[in-house]
């Protein structure tokens, strides 16, 4: 009601104090008094209402005045359209009188406060300042300036201000702040200065004004200004506005003065008040201002936020975010870093520097693949470059560290002048080379590496091994004359070295003289090698040494020297002691100690019920109660061998023995029935001759000779002589077979069961045939003579025969239908590799039907024949471990996938690394999973797909440790990289959620 009360006075209204004259009550002023009580109580329509009445009263002049000044004032309160215009007719049609000025300001007042600056300045316009008081012209001076500011018409708010300013009065502060933004903006900075600096003398600008004066200089480029005017008042403890801004312009000041402890600080200052945002360039001058202080980990923080785009700015960024990794130790991020900085020619320098560092980083975290790679890069691209003797220098290290030994060799056979330090490098790799080659069996290209290694004979220890693998290679190949001479080569070098490869070359040369049936040489070197190897705590091959000796002791018919090592070998507790306890019988047996043999054959056979010589042990023990005399046991150990092993090559034998025990005990019955069934079942045996006489001479002493003839008969077609049409066709068909030709092998098959259906033969014919088809990868047609096999009677052949159809059904993927073949091909295994064939083909089965508890126990007895079968151990631990994982068993199954990785650089190998770090990601132990990458990826790298598996697994955990810029990096190498197609699809779509 300002305003209102300064009207009154100015119209010089005094109310009457007696309200009640019956003169007040009738007269004009009584209804100007109404208009005014309704106008006080913001009743505005009301009151225009009554001005219209009261304007037809006979009114005075000032009466007049006061209706149309309330009637004004009452249309613009309204938003009447016509308020305005009102107003303004009252000021033009009253001149000069006092009550013009206050209605300008009443107008200008409205409008002002309403924002609508245009109107507002209508109003001011029509005051005439030079009547009104100092404050309130000062504050109508600033009103006029602020509208004008506000319509962004600086030029005409600045004079109005100006006029404020000079007037000392409260709102003058207001009008130095203002012109002195304005001045700023008109880079007017002597002006600006000093107007805000008056306006900071206020409690209510003192916060406002360093902001803007920081600004001020830094856009000036006034660093020391700026420093010297914001340090005191950011220590003042002062609230200011636009604190953040005011940090962000000091670490400016402070990056440009190369003041970069004090840059830091201020850059950290402003991110951590979290009031917006640095721009990239602002970004990489915080990174650089941490790592100039060596405050590496934080520089990190931020240069690789600047580093995330292809440009000038994100080359610099990787550049230095590559420096403070390795000042991290942290390899793995760096090479990335260099690599993305290494992709980018902004920079010249920088970049032969990135490729450099590149290099140096994947070196020192071990993946030296990428690392010699990287030098390839270099020394290609900057042939004068000024790193490269270092390159050089690096390369020759890193050329031994590789396990891409091909693409190393190849290098060095480029370099024409090798230096000591390249021939010992090369003697190094190319063994490794013949080392991977023998590992996958392809003995001729690993005896070739191995002469290339020892073309640089450096390293004499090296030079002993490699004879001794070129020995080992030879005895695999069979080509026993090449093996001695490379073993005694590596023999005759003992005398100089004390490599433990003299202990593994008398072992080799004793099996390749034991196989070549040089037995007093093999008893030499086996004897030499257990002597001393007996007191050692790895013992390597000892035990099988022993038995071997034995054997070559046996063989020479040296019985006392045979048991004493077979003896010391049980005593020991020799890993192969069934074979032992075996073996001792035979010998006790010879020395006509049938007590002591048959002891030592009944412990084999009831302790060692899966052993491979429980069968030869029991038919044995038969032969020994025969010498004996001891038809009743003889008969009972036989019926024990029959009744437990139907399938066992022995039973022919094992019948026949059993009919000469009933035959001597007089039970010609039973005699009868065996030898029958050697003549039905065992046609073509050794034994089928035998029986046949047998059972001529028993019939006749029943006086049953008249049935001997049809058994003859059966006899004769199921074993025609020599030169009989049958017998021909027969052999010739497995001669094919023998040569490989089983095209042709089939089709005498076929028409030799054709022609022959009821052979004696029929076994051996339908078995061949199958494995005929089986080799020609026809494996419908071997599936139907297998069949055919199984419903025959037991023999060896039905045996192979199951085997054949478990692994088919495998190959099928008819899983649970393999099982049963399988398990009964391992229950019946004849030899160690027919058991660990027959594993390896259920451990599948058994983890495709989810038979997880089946799988663990398979794998671990796989385990126990590690060396059978190529890659059968690191086969057995991998199955092992995801069947631990299938069944939730985590730690179980992360010790297994360790013995694995750190065991077997197989392809299996390379899979359970990936596993062991998915395993660990699958925790959300992120970190470790990328450890164990970084630390044990490197010897897999040949291994594509599995390698590349890990690094997109990598990619994922950086992801989700909120390093993009490392997790794009990781896709943009797996995608360059990557030699598998399907990793390399896989790592572009994940980049595009990045892009």
């Amino acid at each position: 009601m300002k305003y209102h009360l300064v009207l009154l006075a100015s119209l010089g209204i005094c109310l009457e104090v007696n309200a009640q004259s019956t003169v007040y009550q009738n007269s004009p002023q009584r209804s100007l008094d109404e208009q005014l009580e309704l106008f006080d109580k913001q009743l505005f329509s009301a009151s225009l209402i009554d001005n219209q009445q009261i304007q037809l009263l006979p009114l005075s002049s000032e009466q007049s005045r006061s209706g149309k000044l309330h009637a004004a004032m009452s249309a613009l309160q309204l938003e009447s359209p016509d308020g305005p215009g009102l107003m303004k007719s009252y000021i033009l049609e009253n001149g000069n009188h006092p009550t013009v000025a206050t209605a300008g300001l009443y107008m200008g007042d409205h409008f002002f406060y309403k924002r609508n600056y245009k109107e507002a300045l209508e109003g001011y316009a029509l005051v005439v300042s030079e009547k009104l008081d100092t404050e309130t012209k000062a504050d109508v001076l600033f009103k006029q300036g602020y509208a004008y500011f506000q319509l962004n018409e600086y030029a005409k708010a600045a004079p109005f201000f100006d006029q404020a300013k000079g007037l000392g009065q409260p709102i003058s502060y207001d009008a130095y702040y203002y012109s002195g933004y304005i001045a700023l903006k008109d880079g007017n900075t002597q002006k600006a200065i000093a107007d805000l600096q008056i306006a900071a003398q206020s409690n209510y600008y003192s916060g406002k004004v360093p902001y803007l004066l920081a600004a001020m200089y830094y856009q000036q480029g006034s660093y020391e200004e700026l420093i010297s005017y914001v340090e005191p008042k950011l220590t003042s403890g002062q609230s200011l506005d636009r604190k953040e801004m005011i940090h962000l312009y000091l670490a400016e000041a402070y990056f440009a003065k190369k003041n970069f402890a004090k840059a830091a600080e201020n850059y950290d200052a402003f991110v951590n008040a979290r009031k917006g945002e640095l721009t990239r360039e602002q970004v990489y001058k915080g990174g650089i201002a941490q790592f100039e202080i060596q405050n590496y980990q934080r520089a990190a923080d931020y240069l690789k936020v600047s580093a995330s785009s292809s440009d000038e700015l994100g080359q610099a960024s990787s550049y230095y975010l590559g420096h403070a990794y390795l000042k991290l130790d942290n390899f793995q991020f760096a090479s990335t870093s260099f690599k993305a900085a290494a992709n980018s020619d902004f920079n010249k320098e920088i970049q032969e520097e990135a490729i450099f560092n590149y290099a140096k980083s994947n070196l020192q975290k071990g993946s030296f693949q990428a690392g010699i790679s990287g030098l390839d890069e270099y020394i290609e691209t900057y042939p004068s470059g000024k790193y490269r003797s270092e390159a050089e220098t690096l390369l020759s290290e890193a050329l031994i560290n590789t396990s891409d030994y091909l693409r190393a060799i190849e290098q060095m056979d480029k370099i024409s002048n090798k230096s000591p330090r390249i021939r010992e490098a090369y003697q190094k790799v190319a063994f490794y080379q013949a080392m991977v080659y023998f590992r996958d069996q392809r003995y001729p290209g690993a005896l070739a590496y191995l002469d290339k290694s020892l073309a640089y004979p450096v390293n004499k220890d090296m030079v002993l091994e490699s004879h001794f693998w070129k020995g080992e290679i030879y005895s695999a190949s069979g080509d026993l004359n090449a093996a001695e001479k490379s073993y005694k080569t590596a023999l005759d070098m003992g005398r100089t070295t004390s490599s433990a490869y003299i202990n593994k070359s008398l072992y080799g040369l004793g099996y390749a003289y034991y196989n070549s049936q040089k037995y007093p040489q093999a008893e030499q070197q086996f004897k030499n090698y257990t002597d001393r190897m007996r007191t050692r705590n790895d013992k390597e091959n000892y035990d099988d040494a022993m038995l071997r000796l034995g054997d070559c002791y046996y063989v020479q018919k040296r019985f006392g020297e045979a048991e004493r090592v077979f003896q010391e070998a049980i005593s020991e507790r020799n890993t192969g002691v069934d074979y032992a306890y075996f073996r001792l019988a035979v010998v006790q047996n010879f020395q006509s100690n049938n007590n002591a043999a048959l002891a030592n054959l009944e412990r084999l056979i009831s302790n060692y019920p899966n052993s491979l010589y429980l069968e030869d042990a029991m038919y044995q023990r038969g032969q020994i109660f025969m010498e004996e005399t001891r038809y009743s046991e003889a008969s009972n150990s036989f019926s024990d061998l029959i009744a437990k092993k139907p399938n066992s090559p022995f039973v022919p034998y094992a019948l026949e023995g059993r009919a000469v025990a009933n035959f001597s005990m007089q039970n010609y019955d039973q005699t009868v029935r065996d030898y029958r069934t050697i003549l039905d079942q065992h046609p073509n045996s050794s034994s089928s001759e035998t029986a046949l006489k047998g059972l001529q001479e028993t019939l006749a002493l029943e006086g049953r000779s008249g049935e001997f003839s049809g058994y003859l008969e059966n006899y004769k077609n199921s074993n025609p002589g020599g030169g009989s049409v049958q017998s021909l066709e027969f052999e010739a068909a497995k001669s094919l077979y023998f040569e490989k030709n089983f095209a042709q092998s089939t089709r005498a098959f076929e028409n030799f069961l054709r022609s022959y259906p009821q052979t004696g033969q029929k076994a051996d014919a339908l078995y061949f045939l199958g494995d005929s088809y089986f080799q020609l990868g026809d494996k419908d047609q071997a599936l139907v003579s297998f069949k055919q096999l199984e419903k025959e009677p037991a023999s060896p052949q039905r045996i192979r025969a199951m085997h054949r159809i478990g692994s088919i059904e495998l190959g099928k993927g008819n899983y649970a239908q393999a099982i049963p073949y399988l398990e009964t091909s391992t229950q019946n295994a004849r030899s160690k590799v027919e058991e660990a064939e027959a594993l390896e083909g259920l451990l599948l089965a058994y983890f495709e039907t989810q038979k997880y508890n089946q799988v663990i126990s398979t794998a671990e007895r796989l385990e126990t024949l590690d060396g059978i079968l190529p890659e059968s151990k690191p086969k057995a631990l991998l199955n092992k471990a995801k069947a631990q994982l299938a069944l939730n068993r985590r730690d179980a199954a992360e010790v297994s996938l360790a013995i694995l990785v750190d065991g077997f650089k197989t392809v299996q190998g390379a899979e359970g690394l990936y596993l062991l770090a998915e395993s660990y990601s699958n925790q959300e132990n992120f970190e470790q999973s990328n450890e164990t990458i970084f630390e044990m990826s490197g010897p897999f790298a040949d291994f594509g797909y599995w390698y590349g598996n890990m690094f997109l697994l990598l990619a994922d955990n950086y992801q989700k440790l909120g390093e993009d810029f490392q997790a794009k990096a990781t896709l943009e190498s797996v995608v360059e990289n990557a030699t598998d197609p399907e990793i390399k699809a896989k790592a572009q779509a994940k980049l595009q959620s990045f892009n």
